[in-house]
């Protein structure tokens, strides 16, 4: 029998992957609602992000359904669970996040130190871009992403643009866009477009460290935004 390759698990996939046994066995039958995310945190001694990303995650599978404010129930087969899981190599929201601000805050103070003027007007251009999207009522991801690649570019390194690149492809991914959909709200971008615009001031003003911990506020927020409880959603 030939061996094969043993890859790392994501802590999310085996959390899925637990739930989504339990469900298949009948132990939670459709229509009946989850255990409360801390519960499952607690019993499955884990993180509730840890938690969040798995429900999320077989929420994009169709096995469950998050309604804030009510709980996770599961739903009925026939259609449900026809879409694929999520690949292994899928980093997990709070994961893509982290990287992100290990990465895009550095990629901030180089900017701060090296982006020439046309480079300063295109990450001008794309926050303005944001603002036009956000005003339109759309969710303005085109801009955000736009502003996010701009910085990268303004480092002048190949390799980091590269980077920020796969992390934006899975930024607005399936799993983080599912993420995003129960916080999504203009008090959200409001937020977001406030803590870009303290990005670009630091940048423009050539403050290497000012630039690096206007990102990592960004990213934190976002961080913080996205723990906050489902239960007190509205």
């Amino acid at each position: 029998m030939p061996f094969h390759s043993i890859e790392p698990r994501r802590l999310y996939r085996q959390i899925a992957d637990q739930i989504r046994g339990l469900i298949k066995s009948r132990e939670f039958p459709a229509g009946s609602r989850l255990p409360p995310e801390r519960d499952l945190a607690k019993q499955l001694g884990v993180s509730r992000p840890s938690v969040r990303e798995a429900l999320i995650a077989l929420e994009v599978e169709g096995l469950v359904e998050v309604r804030i404010g009510s709980g996770i129930y599961v739903l009925a087969p026939g259609g449900a669970g026809d879409v694929p899981a999520a690949n292994e190599a899928t980093a997990g929201p709070f994961e893509l996040l982290r990287a992100r601000y290990v990465i895009e805050s550095e990629c901030a103070a180089l900017a701060a130190k090296s982006a020439r003027k046309a480079q300063m007007a295109a990450i001008e251009s794309a926050l303005d871009e944001m603002e036009r999207e956000r005003r339109d009522g759309k969710q303005p991801l085109n801009g955000d992403r736009l502003f996010h690649m701009r910085i990268a570019e303004a480092t002048g390194n190949g390799a980091l643009v590269h980077v920020v690149k796969m992390l934006w492809d899975e930024r607005v991914g399936p799993l983080y866009q599912q993420l995003e959909h129960h916080y999504d709200s203009p008090e959200l971008w409001t937020a977001a477009m406030s803590e870009h615009r303290s990005v670009l001031k630091a940048i423009a003003g050539r403050d290497p460290a000012g630039a690096r911990a206007a990102m990592q506020r960004h990213l934190n927020q976002a961080y913080k935004r996205f723990s906050k409880g489902w239960d007190t959603l509205q």
